[in-house]
């Protein structure tokens, strides 16, 4: 059993100043088992710790006590480049944070003409972990294509589609509107290569004319407008820091 750090902050105190719940909330969470330090639950209202050390867990969503690290979502406009700086000049992500204090970067890219959300941190180990294909993080995206798509082609692009750079295949594909001789389809998929929704979409026959990303995760663009910034609640980190849990 992990025991109580003496040089610490009271656990308590820790969870209300992370926005958890009020200090007496936090005590009710507590006693109830619903805190786990370290992975281990703790049960004592009296337990010490180091913020900047101790691994909190309320209901299994990882909390976070550090201040310093800035969690983002963007609505990225079309146009915009997924850099934070550019050589060419042209318009990019950095211009829309240059005004901050903190070095931010984007995790993962979305490219130049396709819209949506991107997450944009100071927290590295979690960005590493978001980017790498073994957590399987899956990404949302709309996509607008031609013409109307035959029944069948989500069984197919869920078994496996062959690119000239390997197999890819998606985790969900449903149909969502279709009008005009246009189709709108949510893909999810958890492939991070380069223009995989625009390249899987033009190999089965459907070109992508628009496509936005929607979701990281748990993470929702929802109202967010394009080119509009805003921090990630408390419960949209934790379900990043779970998505990438061992």
């Amino acid at each position: 059993m992990t025991s109580s750090n003496p040089e610490g902050v009271r656990l308590q105190k820790v969870l209300a100043q992370a926005g958890v719940a009020s200090r007496r909330a936090s005590e009710e969470l507590i006693a109830k088992g619903r805190v786990s330090v370290d992975g281990e639950i703790v049960r004592e209202l009296g337990r010490r710790v180091d913020p900047d050390t101790a691994v909190i867990h309320v209901d299994g969503m990882r909390v976070i006590v550090d201040d310093e690290h800035v969690y983002l979502a963007m609505n990225k406009p079309k146009g915009v480049h997924s850099t934070m700086s550019d050589e060419e000049g042209r318009l990019c992500v950095g211009d829309y944070v240059r005004d901050r204090k903190e070095r931010l970067f984007h995790v993962g890219r979305l490219d130049a003409e396709t819209e949506g959300l991107l997450l944009l941190t100071n927290d590295g180990d979690l960005a590493n972990k978001l980017m790498h294909p073994s957590y399987h993080v899956p990404k949302t995206y709309l996509a607008e294509v031609d013409g109307s798509v035959p029944r069948g082609l989500g069984k197919r692009l869920r078994a496996g589609i062959e690119l000239d750079d390997g197999p890819v295949r998606v985790d969900e594909f449903r149909v969502k509107d279709v009008q005009a001789g246009r189709t709108l389809v949510e893909v999810v998929l958890h492939e991070g290569r380069k223009h995989i929704v625009r390249r899987l979409l033009r190999e089965v026959g459907h070109p992508v004319r628009k496509l936005v990303r929607t979701a990281v995760g748990e993470v929702q663009l929802g109202q967010t407008k394009p080119g509009a910034i805003r921090k990630l609640n408390r419960k949209e980190i934790g379900s990043l820091y779970k998505a990438v849990e061992s």
